[in-house]
């Protein structure tokens, strides 16, 4: 849909008095651009950038944007990008997609895409192989009201702990992937933590202690019930459902390569464990810290969005957002160089989104914009608003992923990309264009226009400007 020049300035009259406008003349408008201006995840191997939410990937000596051409699931199908992970030449993706099918549109899992050559073809590990299937071993019971429940049953360590399946893929997209060699990790929501120690090609689910718990060895006795998706306490042939089911909902999943630790992040905290690389799924370790209101160096919150690694130091960096928020939990971002015992504290009441590090220049993306600290965290600098020569992210934007490249940082946000080379000073900003000649990598056929506005539809309540 076009708008009209009338169109344009009559909407401008009904921006509040302090907006403004730009006008540059005609503007670059390459064949290959970013598909979408809402970027949620981004990840870089050297000068390569790829982004969500369709795969687009930017490489060296080239200002345009690609799309790898067997990435069927994003380009023609509804999947979208959820979550990366690069390394060399291997790339591994978390697909999803909002199912509108379903009630409240929940988000969906679709599978996991690997490609070991740079992105040039992709494998999927779909949903049949991620998620739990029902078999004639599982056991149906009743609970206290009743109702028919059927689990099935995880072996871990000596005993026998029962878990609800998750057999659909709505509420479990894959929000975090991560990967050392053959072994991958997924924080996938109501699937909690899966692995897979073939590259993909079959997925186990990983027991996490519950929130009563603080920690999981396969030397101790258990009896709670596995479930992460009734919030509820009770009990069942008188095994326990622990109120701890927050701890089996994951979000994030990372890594420490160098000291071949898996942290796991989820709702009620950091689970850290030290040999789950290796171990059977039945004898992982796991330590949990959690949200503690008499700490006053412990987390901010109990919900991990976030984990990343500065390889400047080896500290870890979390994103703490406010879950419950009886207990005094404030959003804001964490680090530790103990592996969770402390915890420095930075931006308290700052929802934040990602992390990302330049030596001791850390940067932090979050609902009010990017921040800066030159000194590992020590003192921030709040930028609001991104300005290039020619736009802006407009004022209300949310700045939700980052990546560093050889010689930038990129900022993934709800309007557009922004890049800086001199750590922030001067920035450069990418955006979906239209060319005026009409065509592009996504419409081959669009039309030609002299003329267009962004965004289209326009409202001056959600969007400022145009």
């Amino acid at each position: 849909m076009r708008i009209s020049a009338l169109i344009v300035l009559f909407l401008s009259t009904l921006l509040p008095s302090h907006t403004f406008g730009q006008f540059t003349g005609p503007l670059d408008s390459e064949f290959r651009s970013i598909s979408q201006n809402s970027v949620s995840s981004m990840e870089a191997n050297g000068d390569t950038l790829w982004v969500s939410p369709r795969l687009n990937f930017s490489i060296p000596t080239s200002h345009e944007w690609f799309v790898p051409s067997q990435a069927d699931s994003v380009l023609k199908g509804r999947g979208r990008v959820f979550s990366l992970a690069i390394s060399q030449d291997t790339l591994i993706v978390g697909l999803g997609y909002n199912d509108s099918d379903a009630a409240g549109n929940p988000q969906t899992q679709m599978g996991i895409y690997f490609s070991t050559d740079g992105g040039d073809t992709f494998s999927l590990s779909g949903t049949d192989r991620t998620l739990d299937t029902l078999t004639e071993d599982n056991t149906v019971i009743f609970d206290d009201n009743g109702r028919e429940r059927t689990l099935m049953s995880l072996t871990y360590g000596g005993s026998e702990v029962l878990a609800s399946p998750i057999t659909v893929p709505q509420q479990s997209p894959p929000f975090e992937v991560d990967f050392k060699g053959d072994v991958i990790f997924f924080a996938g929501w109501a699937s909690g933590i899966r692995r897979s120690t073939d590259f993909g090609e079959t997925w186990e689910r990983i027991l996490l202690p519950p929130t009563e718990l603080n920690e999981l060895t396969p030397e101790g006795e258990y009896n709670f019930i596995f479930d992460p998706v009734t919030p509820s306490q009770g009990s069942i042939n008188s095994q326990v459902i622990p109120q701890g089911w927050r701890n089996f909902v994951a979000f994030s999943v990372y890594i420490d390569r160098k000291n071949n630790l898996v942290y796991a992040g989820t709702a009620a905290g950091l689970n850290v464990s030290d040999n789950a690389l290796t171990a059977p799924a039945d004898s992982i370790r796991w330590q949990r810290v959690g949200y503690d209101q008499n700490r006053r160096n412990g987390l901010l919150g109990d919900w991990i969005i976030t984990i990343r690694q500065n390889p400047w130091n080896d500290e870890l960096w979390l994103t703490n957002q406010v879950v419950q928020g009886n207990r005094g939990e404030q959003d804001g971002l964490v680090s530790t160089t103990d592996g969770g015992n402390t915890f420095r504290q930075h931006l308290p009441g700052e929802r934040i989104n990602d992390v990302q590090f330049d030596g001791s220049t850390i940067y932090a993306a979050g609902d009010n914009g990017l921040f800066i600290s030159h000194n590992n965290g020590d003192n921030w600098r709040q930028i609001r608003q991104i300005r290039s020569q020619n736009t802006f992210i407009r004022a209300s934007a949310r700045y939700f992923s980052l990546a560093k490249t050889n010689d930038k940082i990129w900022v993934g946000t709800n309007d557009g990309i922004a890049s800086s080379s001199d750590r922030g000073e001067t920035w450069s900003i990418t955006r979906t264009n239209m060319p005026l000649e009409g065509g592009n990598q996504f419409q081959e056929d669009a039309p030609s226009v002299k003329t267009y506005a962004y965004p289209n539809p326009f409202s001056p309540r959600a969007h400022e400007v145009t």
